[in-house]
């Protein structure tokens, strides 16, 4: 367990280090998540060592969502004055994830 936590932290630091050093536009978690998808494909056996562990990790995913809902409590006067541009963003980027991942598995099913 403590190894592939090891291994998403080091790769999320990975992810990080390069977003900050050439000021990239995308987060380096995402960064990271690219570089550990590269290693698994590069790697074979990996992802079914790394499995286990991460299936637990997702069983207690919903505990990442404590930070965001403390940090909309504290800044609800912001969103309440602000409310309108956030629901444009919320709906706007879930149409275009719907229309990207249809595009996608449509690619992917020919």
């Amino acid at each position: 367990m403590i190894n592939t936590f090891a291994t998403l932290l080091v790769f999320q630091t990975l992810g990080e280090g390069l977003s900050y050093a050439f000021s990239l536009p995308i987060p380096g978690p995402v960064i990271g998540m690219l570089l550990l998808f590269c290693y698994l494909i590069a790697r074979k056996g990996t992802a079914e060592e790394l499995a286990p562990t991460t299936l637990e990790f997702l069983k207690h995913l919903s505990l990442l969502f404590v930070p965001a809902g403390v940090g909309i409590m504290v800044h609800a006067q912001r969103v309440a004055t602000e409310w309108l541009p956030i629901l444009a963003a919320l709906i706007i980027s879930a149409a275009v994830s719907l229309v990207v991942t249809a595009l996608v598995l449509r690619g992917l099913q020919k």
